[in-house]
């Protein structure tokens, strides 16, 4: 009955009569107001009334940004919310926080142009949201915002080498249903998918014919003539470069070559403890040039081993001499 309603404020009814001239205080700025219909409204600072968080406009003046209020009442949240319960719009918005690698859910309610309440939400109930947000956060801000690891660098610097567009940039980006999302379901973010199972999904984009090409003109390693394999570092400044140490290369007559036509492997040389010696794209003339120089210093710095002066036609070991002659008498 007539008796259940609560007394209204004048306030009340003046935010009856003007629903849009609700106006609610702008964080720490006295006496500036921001309507429920959008406008801005002003009042002298020293006003009793500008001490208001809420007040309903009765009378103002002035046009755009500097309407000053006349006439007005304060009126309290609470009788706002009761007022106007059914013009009060929940929602949920959720957007993706680079810097912590997170999605972040916000919740509001709003009357008009006011947000009355706003706060962080807990995690999405559904994690498809969460992959929607992530995968319009690369869409809009690019591949980058994914945590590339070694191997899937590699193999997207192989594809380029190899002439293969499927895993450039803009393919990429144009492919993200087919490769990133399945990644998305396991994982807690864009910098937590995994080096490998990224590399892994990369490789499932391209086509046996892509995948051969891949083969054929940019093998991942090389291998020496010990038997062991090498990654060949397709992005090196000087081209394709591998770091291998110099004893596994005896016994080659003729300098190692990749792809079709073929083009020489840049051999970074190095010592039986990875230090640098020479880089190279002509063994035959280093084996008849400089070698002469480095395997004096080689034997002086590592006796134990083997450092032939024809090394083409020595034989390939990473052992010491000692530790050969052992295998050999076996």
């Amino acid at each position: 009955g007539a008796d259940d309603v609560e007394p209204r404020s004048i306030g009340g009814w003046i935010a009856t009569a003007w629903p849009d001239r609700v106006a609610r205080q702008r964080a720490g700025q006295r006496g500036e107001y921001l309507s429920v219909g959008g406008r801005a409204y002003r009042i002298d600072a020293v006003d009793p009334l500008a001490g208001s968080e809420w007040l309903a406009i009765a009378d103002a003046q002035g046009h755009a940004a500097g309407v000053r209020i006349l006439a007005a009442a304060p009126i309290a949240q609470a009788e706002i919310e009761a007022l106007f319960a059914d013009r009060i719009v929940a929602h949920s918005a959720s957007s993706y926080d680079s810097t912590n690698d997170r999605v972040d859910h916000r919740r509001e309610r709003r009357l008009g142009a006011i947000a009355l309440t706003s706060g962080q939400a807990g995690r999405s109930e559904n994690a498809g949201d969460d992959i929607a947000v992530r995968m319009a956060a690369v869409r809009s801000k690019g591949l980058g915002l994914i945590g590339w690891g070694p191997a899937a660098q590699a193999l997207r610097q192989r594809a380029s080498y190899a002439g293969i567009d499927a895993l450039s940039t803009g393919a990429l980006a144009d492919s993200l249903e087919l490769w990133l999302e399945p990644l998305l379901a396991g994982c807690r973010g864009l910098r937590d998918i995994g080096d490998r199972k990224l590399a892994d999904a990369l490789m499932a984009t391209l086509d046996w014919p892509a995948r051969q090409l891949l083969e054929k003109h940019a093998p991942a390693d090389y291998a020496t003539p010990v038997g062991s394999r090498h990654p060949i570092d397709y992005g090196a400044d000087g081209g394709p470069t591998v770091s291998v140490r110099v004893q596994e290369l005896f016994g080659l007559a003729r300098h190692p070559t990749i792809g079709d036509p073929p083009v020489p492997l840049v051999l970074a040389l190095t010592s039986p403890a990875h230090r640098p010696i020479q880089t190279t794209r002509d063994l035959v003339s280093f084996w008849s040039g400089s070698w002469h120089d480095v395997a004096r210093e080689m034997r002086g710095r590592y006796p134990k081993h083997n450092w032939p002066d024809d090394p083409a036609n020595a034989r390939p070991s990473l052992m010491t001499k000692a530790a050969q002659a052992r295998r050999d008498a076996q």
